[in-house]
């Protein structure tokens, strides 16, 4: 199986100190084939995310990485959004002439605040509910190629709040998937979950099911890593779970248009 990550993070992120250069090393050292970088990006001044990217910096460690491990592994050039649906013409002029090969879309605040600051300072509201309907809001606007970790929310939830029953929230996930299906939106299976004490992917299974019998078949796996150590971790996994949901392919992406790779 071509062995890839198309979720990961380096110190041009944020909240990353892992370097390109040696995640890129570790990846070709851990049989990776394809990694695609997706840094955290907002145009919104009041997010965590805003100010941090440096496009030429990061433009730069790409390009040579691509030079430096050429005949060893394909390296994409990715970012991950926040909120993308928000700010829309702000992001458009940011992003029109950056050569990007593959765009995440993320929901990580609501009403500018971190989804874990908003969930404790309003305990009394149906927190899943809301993250649902504001993903529910970005794929139908959003200039995306795949939804990140589609449940992101249970991340910050599941201590307090508990996980979330899926068949509460069948509804409005049926229709976030149908609108991405009918955009050509994919899913990720973003494997951090099962790092952690979640002991799950994002999305689960059964969120994966149903995009699957609704049609979709674009399909992305992604570490979600910051670090040097974890890139392309759970792969394989990933791939059994796929398989398990009725999924034949996983797909890369080239100036945002997506490859198709077949199960082996």
């Amino acid at each position: 199986m071509y062995y890839i990550d198309y979720h990961h993070h380096s110190n041009h992120s944020f909240d990353s100190k892992a370097d390109m250069e040696e995640i890129c090393e570790n990846a070709i050292k851990l049989g990776v084939k394809e990694i695609c970088f997706t840094e955290h990006f907002s145009v919104n001044p009041k997010v965590p995310t805003f100010g941090y990217m440096n496009w030429e910096k990061y433009l730069s460690a790409i390009k040579n990485c691509q030079n430096k491990f050429n005949a060893q592994l394909k390296i994409k050039i990715g970012i991950e959004l926040c909120e993308p649906h928000l700010m829309q013409e702000e992001y458009k002029q940011v992003l029109t002439d950056i050569p990007l090969d593959f765009i995440l879309g993320s929901v990580h605040n609501i009403e500018e605040s971190t989804l874990r600051k908003y969930m404790n300072a309003f305990p009394e509201k149906d927190i899943y509910e809301l993250y649902f309907l504001e993903l529910y809001d970005m794929i139908q606007l959003a200039d995306i190629d795949v939804i990140a970790h589609f449940d992101l929310m249970k991340r910050y939830a599941y201590k307090t709040v508990g996980f979330y029953s899926f068949e509460k929230y069948k509804s409005i996930i049926t229709e976030i998937l149908k609108t991405a299906i009918k955009r050509g939106i994919g899913l990720e299976i973003n494997t951090s979950g099962l790092r952690t004490e979640l002991q799950e992917s994002l999305p689960s299974k059964d969120t994966l099911s149903l995009y699957r019998q609704l049609g979709g078949e674009l399909l992305t796996i992604g570490s979600d890593s910051h670090f040097v150590e974890t890139v392309g971790s759970h792969f394989e996994d990933a791939v059994l779970l796929a398989k398990e949901c009725g999924f034949t392919h996983l797909y890369t992406y080239e100036k945002r248009n997506p490859q198709a790779l077949k199960f082996i």
